[in-house]
């Protein structure tokens, strides 16, 4: 996957998200790490390079394919991406089976009984067998997480895009959720990730995109990155996130 964004504005109101960001990764960058600090515009890039918002400005390519500007367009391009958050967003009064057969059905047009295969496979594969018929309530936040992670590999996007999703865990609900994540990206899942975990993007990341005020300061392999930044702000990032840990 080669990911290349040129001047991406995103504004809200007076207050540019993204301001002139651009970068381009290797042909190859099979995992991708939006790294920097909180504010800095993560979490906006992450949903522009997965067709949620439109840039106002700037062009974004996937494999030498422009995204569309326009919203009609946007919403065909998500349609092939899966999305994960920190807030999990499952419907509260459906099942994990039912939050997962939901979409297949009503945006993907599967039977329910495909969908239903679909979502046992996962979950179970996810390891939440035996809880296919709890509602989010009765599961834990890491069980939670990985029903969400399932809900967004349902259709087999050809990204999976997540933001933050440890963020809201503990530490054995963080591990059991970067498991997942680590055994996605090993076998052989587009990934596009917005984190603060750095240790954890060290060892999955090919891929580095370093942004702070809503640009990118840098844009490099994930070894590069993690031994020789180029940026006082970057090191300064690094040394800080690694200083207790």
């Amino acid at each position: 996957m080669k990911l290349e964004t040129k001047a991406v504005t995103k504004r809200y109101g007076t207050h540019a998200a993204l301001d002139g960001a651009s970068f381009a990764t290797g042909d190859e960058a099979r995992v991708i790490a939006l790294l920097g600090p909180s504010g800095g515009g993560k979490s906006t890039l992450l949903r522009v390079l997965g067709s949620l918002l439109v840039p106002d400005e700037g062009s974004i390519s996937i494999d030498a394919r422009t995204l569309p500007h326009d919203e009609d367009g946007a919403l065909i391009e998500r349609r092939a991406n899966g999305f994960v958050f920190q807030g999990y967003n499952l419907f509260p009064h459906l099942t994990a089976l039912q939050n997962i057969t939901l979409p297949l059905r009503e945006v993907h047009g599967m039977s329910e009984a495909q969908a239903t295969q679909r979502a046992l496979e996962l979950l179970h594969r996810l390891g939440l067998e035996g809880h296919e018929h709890k509602r989010p309530s009765q599961l834990s936040g890491g069980q939670q997480q990985r029903a969400a992670i399932a809900r967004a590999l349902a259709p087999k996007p050809r990204l999976l895009l997540l933001d933050e999703p440890t963020s809201a865990l503990d530490p054995v609900m963080t591990g059991e959720v970067l498991d997942v994540i680590r055994e996605l990206a090993e076998a052989g899942q587009s990934i596009i990730l917005a984190t603060h975990e750095i240790s954890f993007a060290r060892k999955v990341a090919d891929w580095v995109v370093f942004l702070a005020a809503g640009k990118v300061q840098e844009s490099s392999s994930a070894s590069d990155f993690f031994t020789k930044p180029q940026t006082e702000l970057a090191q300064q990032y690094l040394e800080g996130l690694s200083k207790y840990r």
